[in-house]
Parts: structure tokens; sequence; C-alpha cells
């Protein structure tokens, strides 16, 4: 099996190190890798956040682990160059329209929620986020008015075959979960969201034996700290994906903790932490790798039908976490090599 590395920029290649470590010790020498630059790292070498031959590995790749994106060097490019073009370029070239991002509280992480620990602990959700639709990807421009002033804009579509598609994984991970979904939208506002709630409302025939419920974006962000443990599985938009699943991050302990699969039809994958790139604590030692390392078991789980293996890596996280190991963002001391060693040692 072919796994492509793209570590990017930030603590990205000291994540990535971590996660490769440990799936050595559990895959051995089953898995090969193939490293290519991407982000910021690849504008500086080669002109383009997504060179030819970064795409054309992911392509051939059985799976990508991806580290972070993000170089406060590229900020003033134009926006097609920059580093966070990247992600959005692979998820389009590979048709990865399923984000699958778990949100699940550690017990030995209850005083780092933002939440009260008895809130806290009721957390065990997963966030299933589209990821080809919606503003990120639909027209957007500069442009001026009839007064002459500056005026930008952004268009949010969906039609309804992207719906119910997202829709269906939602579904279908409810199924496997405790079949409770939640579909998030703002259908009292937005005409795209609209449409969302009828797809979704008409796929629900074919699923009688899931509990379906419908929630505005902006009640959903309040329960998520208001009462996080009524979730089990929520779908929702891109948009409204990526700043709930961000939010969840920071009730379940850290955002250096959870990690993401973003999937095609086939369940081939690319696997990230959700956190960014960091430049702040890049080269420090200080990185969480945890969120990377949870995402090289998701890969196994999903992409490469080595759910013994997964299992394994994610018990060993708890066992690390059990015995104290603790990042500076989880409150403690110990460096990101020092992580990667205490899930080692649990393994």
């Amino acid at each position: 099996m072919l796994i492509a590395l793209l570590p990017g920029d930030g603590i990205g290649p000291e994540v990535i190190e971590q996660a490769r470590r440990v799936l050595d010790a559990v895959c051995g020498d089953t898995l090969t890798y193939e490293e290519a630059p991407v982000g910021g790292a690849a504008y500086k070498a080669h002109g383009h956040p997504l060179p030819p031959a970064t795409l054309d590995l992911a392509r051939r790749a059985d799976a990508i682990l991806f580290g972070a994106v993000g170089d406060p060097d590229c900020d003033a490019l134009e926006r097609h160059l920059r580093p966070e073009q990247a992600i959005l370029g692979l998820r389009k070239a590979l048709t990865l329209f399923a984000n699958l991002r778990p949100a699940k509280l550690f017990p030995e992480l209850a005083d780092a929620s933002a939440l009260r620990p008895e809130v806290a602990s009721a957390i065990d959700m997963v966030i299933v986020r589209e990821l080809n639709g919606d503003v990120y990807f639909g027209e957007k421009g500069m442009r001026t008015t009839a007064a002459g002033r500056r005026e930008g804009y952004d268009v949010m579509a969906y039609n309804e075959d992207e719906v119910a598609r997202i829709a269906r994984v939602g579904f279908e991970t409810a199924r496997a979960r405790n079949g409770k979904l939640c579909s998030v939208d703002k259908a009292n506002v937005l005409e795209t969201s609209q449409l969302w709630r009828d797809v979704v409302i008409e796929l629900s025939a074919d699923y009688p034996d899931i509990a379906l419920s419908h929630m505005y974006v902006d009640n959903a962000a309040m329960q998520l700290v208001r009462n996080p443990g009524q979730f089990d599985v929520i779908v929702t938009g891109n948009l409204f994906g990526d700043i709930l699943s961000d939010q969840a991050s920071m009730c379940a302990g850290s955002i250096g903790m959870l990690p993401s699969a973003s999937l095609d039809a086939n369940k081939k994958g690319l696997y990230e932490p959700i956190h960014g790139s960091a430049p702040d604590i890049a080269g420090q030692g200080k990185a969480n790798p945890l969120a990377t390392i949870l995402s090289a078991a998701m890969m196994l789980r999903y992409s490469l039908d080595r759910g013994t293996d997964a299992d394994r890596i994610e018990a060993a996280v708890a066992s690390a976490l059990a015995n104290g190991a603790r990042s500076p963002d989880l409150g403690g001391t110990h460096s990101t090599v020092q992580m990667g060693d205490a899930v080692l040692a649990a393994l």
C-alpha cells in the first residue's frame, strides 16, 4: 500500500514524522511512503502550492496523510497561489466530498475542555461536512458598484445531487453509530439551505431506522456548548461544517486532538489533523501530534481496511494520556517527540 506523505508548512512536518513512527510500529514494512511538498513549502520550491508532481502522487497513492498548510510569508500572494489552495485543490481534483471529523472527549482531558467536566464528558459525535461545494467553490470575486464602491461576493450553491451524496454519508455514519442524525442548515434565511433540508427529508425515507432532526446553524453552535451530548452525527455544508467542527474541537479539549478524513465515493481518503500550521510554534517541539496520529488510525480504518490496527493506535493514544502525557496545548510539558514516544511505549 502506497501512502502519500504531504507534510506541508509550519508544524506539519513535525506531526507527520510522529504519525509515521507509529504507523511503522504497527504496520511494519506493509506500507510504503512517498513524500512531496505542498502549500507554502511547495510554492517556494516550485512556484505553486500544489505542483503537478504532488497531485500525481496523490492520485497514485492508496491514501494521503497530510500535515498542515499556511505560511505568513505567502499572505500577500494572489489567492490562487496561497498555501490553502493546495488542500482545496486536492479535494476538488480527487473528488474528496465527505469530511468526517470525530469529536470525543478522552476522560483524562476533561479538565482541558472549555466546558464544565460534566458537560464535556458527554461529547461523542461525528461531524460529516460536505467539501466540494458551498461558498468555497462558488463564483467569487471583487467588483465595483454603480456608486464606485468596492464589493466582494461569494456565491453559495448546492444542487440536489451534491446534497444527497453527503446526506447518504451522514445517514450511513449514523447507522454505524447510535442511529441519530442532525442535519444543520439555515433554511429560514438561505434558499441553498432550504434545498438542503428538502433533499435530506426526501432521502430519509430510505433510512427509516435513523432518527432525523434538523437544526439551524446558530442554534447548533449554541447547543454544542450547552448540551453536546445530544449529538450523535451532524451532517452539514462546507461553511457551517468548517466552523462547527473547530468549535467541537475545543469542547473536546484541544484542536490538537481531533483527526479528520476526507473521502471520495470509493473511500480513498486524505487524512489530516484539523489544526493549522501554527507557524508561531513551528520548529520548537511544542506541537501536539496526537491528532495526526489519530488521523493515521482513521486512514487504516477507512481506506486500508485495517480496523484492528486502527483500534490499537487509538487505544495507545488513550493509554498515553492516562499515563500523564501532555503537550503544552493540554497543559503539559511533553515535546512533540515525547508525545510520540508515549504512544509508542503504550503500543
